[in-house]
Order: structure tokens, then C-alpha cells, then sequence
């Protein structure tokens, strides 16, 4: 495994934290709102925290390892493109089976709609892209030299 599982954790935070301030502060200026929290919680009944937590805890460990371990060393490009790829992974999965079990439908057809899944798309690839970066040890604002490793 190429990089330290703290570096993955790292980047799991960081990227976590972009994609909940994305959520919260620029989805909302398109007309989207999302509370994942909150649609996790209610999946199973428990309280919004518990949503959260849950959140917290796929963003910056479970995502974050099981790319670190499992599939960045079969991903194509650079560490910034196999970061993105992973990211837009995660989005399809959100759209096509975590959306349609909240109700919302494949892509948010019956919820945010195309605006909500484009707002989740670029969310998602940020997560990724910062995940990538940080984990191969090149979390700088060097984004050039990022791309070429």
C-alpha cells in the first residue's frame, strides 16, 4: 500500500470536511438542500447525531481505507485522477442505490433532481481529488506538481 493509513485518514477528513461545507454552504446557493445526517438517521429511525456520526465515520475512515487499500493501486493516472475516480465511484454508487433507497429515486429523480446529483457530483469529486492528493503524501497548493505524480 502505497502511503500510511494515517495519510488515508487525513485525507478522509480533509475531504469530508469539503464535501459537509460544500453541502451546507454551496448546494443551498443553487437551490439544492441536502442533510445526509439526516437521511441516514431516518433510513433507521435513530437521531439526526447518530446520522451524522455514521456520516463522519464513512467519509474519513471507511472510504478512505477501503480506497487506500483496495483500489488505488488498480486505478489508472495520477494520484489527483485515481482520487477523482474514486469520488465519482462513490457518486454513482450514491445515485443508483443509496438515493432510490431514501426515496429519492436513481439520480434524485423523485427528490433534488439533476441539480441535487450535479451538486453531488462535484461534492464527491472534491472528496476524492483531496483523499488522492493527501494520502500520496502531496496534500500542497502545488496543484501541477499533484498531477504529475
Amino acid at each position: 500500500m502505497n502511503g500510511t493509513p494515517g495519510k488515508l485518514i487525513l485525507g478522509g477528513v480533509a475531504g469530508t470536511a469539503a464535501i459537509t461545507m460544500m453541502l451546507m454552504f454551496i448546494a443551498p446557493m443553487i437551490g439544492v438542500h441536502m442533510d445526509i445526517a439526516a437521511s441516514l438517521s431516518g433510513m433507521v429511525h435513530t437521531p439526526w447525531m447518530v446520522g451524522m456520526v455514521v456520516y463522519l465515520m464513512m467519509g474519513t475512515f471507511i472510504f478512505s481505507l477501503v480506497y487506500g487499500i483496495l483500489l488505488r493501486r488498480y486505478l489508472p493516472g495520477s494520484v489527483l485522477v485515481r482520487g477523482l475516480i474514486w469520488g465519482f465511484i462513490l457518486w454513482i454508487v450514491m445515485e443508483v442505490a443509496v438515493m432510490p433507497m431514501l426515496g429519492a429515486g436513481v439520480f434524485g429523480i423523485n427528490g433534488p433532481g439533476m441539480m441535487g446529483a450535479v451538486a453531488a457530483l462535484m461534492a464527491h469529486l472534491v472528496y476524492g481529488g483531496l483523499l488522492g492528493g493527501i494520502a500520496a503524501g502531496e496534500a500542497t497548493p502545488a496543484l501541477p506538481k499533484m498531477a504529475r505524480v
